[in-house]
């Protein structure tokens, strides 16, 4: 069994899909509008054969995301490499975003960093 895919909704669509573009090399699908409900998303493809799919419906409840909570924390991308992980957290980091953590070996082996990217969710990046 395969996840197909993850799905999160977020407030500034385009942003989202910039972000994961830019930085993640993310390849984005036509996107889909419903102009009854004015729902809109993406599929976001990467390398591995991951898929990401972004939301955007109007008045969608954006409560405070704390780092330690319940559900969902974070989305990890291996990115091949510590050097690569290195190279995007200082990339990062130096277009505003908060390091969380790292780059660094954790206690269970994996070396990572994680940086609070588009509308405070997380991204790990590991090796």
């Amino acid at each position: 069994m395969n996840i197909e895919h993850i799905a999160m909704y977020v407030n500034d669509l385009e942003a989202a899909k910039a972000f994961f573009v830019r930085y993640l090399d993310a390849v984005p699908n036509e996107g889909y509008h419903n102009p009854r409900t004015d729902f809109r998303s993406y599929f976001l493809s990467f390398s591995g054969g991951a898929r990401l799919e972004i939301m955007h419906a109007p008045a969608m409840a954006d409560p405070e995301k704390p780092p330690a909570r319940t559900g969902y924390i974070h989305i990890a991308f291996s990115l091949g490499s510590r050097e690569r992980v290195d190279e995007l957290t200082e990339r990062l980091k130096a277009d505003g975003y908060e390091v969380r953590s790292g780059p660094r070996t954790t206690g269970d082996g994996y070396y990572e960093s994680c940086v609070v990217g588009i509308e405070g969710n997380q991204i790990e990046l590991t090796v």
